[in-house]
């Protein structure tokens, strides 16, 4: 890194300890200031702040990986069909969200059941997202850091050898490598360095432990400027270090494109070198129709299997209604429509902004690093997603390299800054504030002493999330668990907002369900048959929620009537309307609306997504539609004719908060 570049990267530190401690003292003040920016957050901030958090410093060299080994189309999967679960959150849920008044989702089990079983349900809720999974998260974030930081902070170089030596010897105690690896058929690993080559791994090689040493310093130097923001300005220090993170992120990303479409001679030469690099014949093993196919026809190994998981695989899933971080951001907005605005921002940037941006990044450096003969498998896309970092150490100037760079870890940070807040919300509130004062403690706890409490979660969660690095294969292994426990919870957890009937013994037996079914799954059906999985454990889930409530009863009427009144869900509560004195088919008619405009904004942004992105790698039409120029332009056209009509039925002009409506 040129001296320009570190400029840049401490320039951006800068700001984010400024920002935290600009924010300290209105964040002392409560939780609701500590968590929820006492709920001042216009849609923009909210939205620009989900997008920023999920532009994780690992996804760009995912879907480098993904689109050179598999072809753009089976990026709709992992990423693109999820623009219906945020579509839902914003159009659905966001208003109910926010005028629940809660400060967890864990929190509004209880505000929604008013049976017993709903506050052991709450506790559980916390224990599982806030530490299990996010530190799980947290882990393989840290751990997927490592590519990118690897070839650019020298600190064998930095440092006095006395103590990078130190460091040595305690990774080498530790006895876990901090660098990429990929497992071959043969049980032995590869490790893929900062030379790019693989590098055959013993356990004994000196340069694994260096890389190692190397790398863990860059982790624990990128969370401890992450936990001293997070941590002392709250969710305000969050957001604003994520707006600019998401900027620098975006603007160093157009320029590393252009860098990149330069060197191989524009988007036209682009698409010619693919396909004569991948031919028609297959010999490739890939053609290069159906590496820049956007469509399942031109797309490759495309089965009903695979068609059918990506079409649902955003509705079973542990956060198909927002449940986490982005109902957090939602629960933040000053008003409902700035919680409807927020997910459709979010929605137009990560699935429009930055895909077009690294599609043509994506496709470069496939052209300028061609693949090593006789690499397969996990190998091959270890390989491939090296080729991002080469492409920014091989083709950008100090400057550029240093911008990308800073944004790239900032992206990093705002994923951290994101999960340590969040997380740490669970054990204030649903466990510190819950249970541990008033029910052992016998008292109440001050407002300042809460947020103490934290801060103190904050680093905690942090510590962990340490611990479990260390412990990759587990949690390679658990994640797939808790991937599959989602699928069994998505469906319920959307339930519990459109339909009266669902109880907190709902909620318990599909979580029950999933926990029963998970580990029967993963060690009788294969691992490529994921769809089978998700499709076994959202049904046996679901069932097991739906016929739990029956059985136990609906929750009392006079606390479903408080819960109405108080978030206005929409969907299938025609007796609890009648119990408030409203017209029995109000709710159903909000839900008719609002999944209309939900419908008609995704076909929006999968029309511009696919007409652009098409338009710009000069991607195949669909087989049944010849003409490729007129689909581009049918997709454009469509796409943004059917802006006013969402916009209209999603009530998106309005300023006021109508949480009183």
């Amino acid at each position: 890194m040129a001296t320009l570049d570190v400029l840049i990267l401490l320039a951006f530190v800068a700001y984010a300890v400024w920002q935290g401690f600009s924010a300290k003292r209105v964040a002392s003040q409560n939780l609701e200031e500590y968590f929820l920016a006492g709920r001042s957050l216009p849609g923009w901030k909210a939205g620009l702040s989900m997008a920023a958090t999920q532009f994780a410093a690992d996804t760009p060299l995912f879907v480098t990986g993904l689109v050179a080994t598999a072809g753009i189309f089976y990026l709709w999967r992992p990423f693109w069909i999820f623009t219906l679960a945020f579509l839902l959150l914003g159009f659905v849920l966001s208003a109910s969200w926010r005028r629940a008044g809660v400060l967890t989702d864990a929190e509004l089990t209880e505000i929604r059941y008013g049976s017993a079983p709903a506050a052991t349900l709450r506790g559980l809720k916390a224990i599982y997202f806030g530490v299990v999974i996010n530190c799980a998260v947290l882990a393989m974030v840290l751990i997927a850091a490592t590519r990118i930081a690897e070839p650019f902070l020298l600190w064998d170089q930095w440092l006095p050898a006395a103590i990078f030596d130190r460091v040595v010897d305690l990774v080498r105690t530790i006895g876990v490598p901090l660098v990429p690896m990929s497992e071959t058929a043969d049980g032995t690993f590869i490790l893929d360095t900062i030379s790019w080559a693989s590098v055959p791994y013993d356990g004994a090689d000196e340069m694994v432990w260096i890389l190692s040493a190397r790398n863990l310093i860059s982790i624990l130097a990128i969370v401890a400027v992450t936990t001293l923001y997070s941590t002392t300005g709250g969710l305000r220090s969050v957001v604003a270090t994520d707006i600019v993170q998401l900027g620098i992120m975006l603007v160093g990303t157009v320029i590393f494109a252009g860098y990149v479409l330069s060197e191989v001679g524009g988007l036209g030469a682009l698409s010619e070198q693919i396909r004569a690099s991948f031919p028609d014949d297959g010999s490739a093993g890939i053609t290069g129709n159906q590496i820049l196919a956007f469509t399942p026809s031109q797309a490759k190994d495309i089965s009903f299997a695979v068609m059918a998981t990506m079409l649902v695989h955003w509705l079973v899933h542990m956060y198909a209604d927002g449940t986490g971080y982005l109902a957090q951001r939602t629960m933040a907005c000053r008003t409902d429509a700035d919680a409807k605005r927020a997910s459709i921002i979010f929605a137009f940037v990560q699935v429009v902004g930055r895909s077009l941006i690294w599609l043509p990044i994506a496709l470069g450096v496939l052209v300028l690093f061609p693949p090593a003969e006789g690499l397969a498998g996990e190998l091959l896309a270890a390989d491939r997603e090296a080729t991002y970092v080469r492409g920014m150490s091989d083709l950008l100037p100090a400057g550029v390299l240093g911008l990308l760079l800073t944004g790239m870890l900032a992206a990093l940070a705002s994923t951290v800054d994101t999960h340590l807040n969040w997380g740490s919300s669970y054990l204030t509130n649903d466990i510190f504030k819950r249970f541990l004062f008033p029910v052992l403690l016998k008292k109440e706890p001050r407002p300042r002493t809460l947020v103490w409490v934290a801060r103190g979660s904050n680093v905690f969660i942090l510590l962990v999330a340490l611990g479990v690095m260390t412990q990759l294969t587990s949690i390679q292994t658990a994640w797939q668990a808790s991937t599959l426990l989602g699928a069994g919870m998505g469906i319920v957890l959307v339930l519990r907002w459109l339909w009266w009937r669902m109880t907190a013994w709902g909620e318990i037996a599909a979580i029950i369900a999933s926990l029963v079914l998970a580990p029967i799954l993963i060690f009788t059906v294969p691992a490529e048959n994921q769809a089978t999985r998700l499709f076994v454990m959202a049904i046996g889930g679901t069932l097991a929620g739906v016929l739990a409530s029956y059985i136990s009863g609906p929750e009392s009427t006079e606390h479903l009537k408080r819960f109405y009144r108080r978030a206005r869900p929409p969907g299938f509560w025609a007796p609890i309307a009648v119990a408030t004195g409203e017209a029995p088919n109000y709710a159903a008619r909000r839900l008719g609306r609002s999944l209309a405009a939900m419908l008609l904004c995704a076909t929006t942004i999968f029309c511009l997504l696919t007409g652009l992105g098409s338009w710009m790698v000069d991607s195949p039409a669909p087989t049944w539609f010849p003409f490729r120029g007129l689909w581009i332009a049918l997709l454009l056209l469509v796409g943004i004719g059917l802006v006013p009509l969402w916009w209209k039925l999603g009530e998106l002009t309005t300023t006021s908060d109508d949480s009183t409506a």
